[in-house]
């Protein structure tokens, strides 16, 4: 099992480990206006916010997703969801110094949603850069990522991602992030 422990903190938001005792905050943050969840997997009401939530642990305890829950700071409220997800892990080589490290290679960002009233909110961009940084700069955490996808085919992910100070450049090279650097026993 993949866990991502403890919460990422930032100034607005929290992000937590997802667990069913969210279940009624991600239902009511998806309760105001279900048209605006057309195009994603979003949970209608708190039974399926529990099966969501069951769901999202499975594949967790697959080993290929860290679910968070999004909490504003402010009051503690539940404002929706996101996550690490296609979690891969490289075959590095006996002696390489990634060899055997739990955490995984390659990550995408997705599965997101806000509650309504948090869309357009600091929210959103805070988020992206908590779970990128945690991927990216704190070797010692959970998470070492050494490429990471998202999306960003909506604008407004686009947007915050471009908030957070990344750039899609940075995630582009000469090889797709799912290929690891390995060959032929060489970095």
């Amino acid at each position: 099992m993949f866990t991502l422990l403890p919460p990422l903190d930032g100034r607005h938001v929290r992000l937590e480990p997802l667990q069913p005792r969210h279940a009624a905050g991600l239902a009511e943050a998806a309760a105001g206006d279900p048209a605006l969840y057309q195009l994603s997997p979003v949970p209608q009401g708190e039974a399926a916010a529990a099966e969501y939530i069951e769901a999202a642990l499975a594949q967790r305890d697959a080993g290929t997703t860290a679910p968070f829950a999004v909490v504003r700071l402010a009051d503690g409220a539940v404002i929706g969801s996101t996550r690490f997800w296609d979690l891969v892990w490289w075959p590095w080589p006996p002696g390489h110094p990634r060899h055997g490290i739990p955490a995984p290679d390659v990550c995408e960002i997705g599965y997101t949603w806000l509650a309504r009233s948090a869309i357009r909110t600091a929210a959103n961009t805070e988020m992206k850069r908590l779970m990128l940084a945690h991927a990216f700069e704190v070797p010692t955490r959970a998470t070492s990522v050494r490429a990471a996808r998202w999306n960003g085919s909506g604008r407004s992910s686009r947007a915050s991602c471009g908030r957070t100070g990344w750039r899609p450049t940075a995630f582009r090279g000469t090889r797709p992030a799912t290929r690891s650097p390995h060959r032929n026993g060489r970095e």
